[in-house]
């Protein structure tokens, strides 16, 4: 029967990555569309089709030099040049569509607005990293993919915890880097960087929305408890009751995980202190000494 292209006719074909095609295969589309005849061992056969040729290909692809053949660039009508997403608002509207729902019976997930913001954060910073191959591009892929890990190790940290409430947490971020690192091409004089550079992008990302939510003035009364010797230890393996009672201990903090959240569950209470205390030792007012999975966190005097 027909191949794809006659029985279009009066259609529109579409074709993803147009330059990936062989020079003799766009010679011969070429041929079909523009001459409306193919050659078949030599002898010509009229095809009288209508046809509109839909096509994507990458810019560094989509060029008079580039493999797809200067004829057939000459006949297109139009290009349509598109980009990522420019805002965290909106990657983090693609992310939650796409991103495969975790459902089971007695887990309840909740991933909070902050973390999601996190996530899209760092594709948005690896876009503007030099470390990262630009050409080679961070799609929303990545994005969708670390909101997919996040959640998983989440759910395998809390269920080691022996809790059945499952908030993603900072701490949960750590296997973000194999995800991220084999989404980007990294490019680095110095070689095994590769988890350095996206752990420092990550960094970013969490300060970044951390300096969104809080002015470090407004966390005064925090930091004056660490500044009293209050010592916090933080990780997979510190269980959301633990975070709810040092808010017990520190009330100041009370107020800043409600900037964060509305809802008062242990396992979200757990997620916000962790923002909080990452963001100001990555803001410089805490000290942080991390061993594996744990974190501890004390005042600078």
């Amino acid at each position: 029967h027909y191949g794809l292209v006659p029985r279009t006719n009066r259609g529109i074909f579409a074709i993803n990555e147009l330059p990936d095609l062989a020079e003799r295969i766009q010679v011969g589309l070429l041929n079909v569309l523009e001459e409306r005849d193919v050659q078949i061992r030599g002898f010509k056969v009229r095809l009288p089709l209508d046809v509109v040729l839909f096509a994507s290909a990458n810019p560094e692809d989509y060029t008079n030099r580039g493999r797809l053949i200067t004829p057939l660039k000459d006949r297109f009508g139009a290009q349509i040049r598109t980009h990522y997403p420019l805002d965290v608002e909106t990657e983090v509207a693609i992310a939650r569509q796409e991103a495969a729902p975790f459902d089971v019976e007695g887990v309840r997930v909740s991933v909070p607005d902050y973390m999601s913001e996190i996530v899209a954060t760092i594709s948005h910073l690896a876009r503007q990293s030099p470390h990262i191959n630009q050409a080679s591009g961070v799609s929303v892929r990545l994005t969708v993919s670390n909101e997919e890990t996040l959640v998983a190790n989440a759910i395998r940290r809390s269920l080691h915890l022996g809790e059945r409430d499952v908030v993603p947490r900072v701490s949960d971020l750590d296997a973000l880097v194999s995800s991220t690192a084999g989404k980007v091409e990294i490019e680095s004089i110095e070689e095994g960087r590769d988890a350095q550079i996206v752990e420092q992008i990550m960094k970013g990302a969490v300060l970044t929305v951390f300096k969104e939510y809080f002015e470090v003035g407004d966390l005064r009364e925090v930091l004056d408890a660490f500044e009293g010797g209050t010592v916090v230890n933080a990780g997979e393996d510190v269980t959301a009751d633990d975070y709810v009672a040092l808010v017990a201990d520190i009330p100041a903090l009370r107020e800043a995980v409600r900037k964060l959240t509305d809802d008062e569950s242990p396992a979200a209470v757990a997620g916000a202190v962790e923002l909080v205390l990452e963001g100001l030792h990555l803001s410089k007012r805490l000290n942080k000494e991390a061993v594996g999975a744990r974190a501890t966190y004390r005042g600078r005097g």
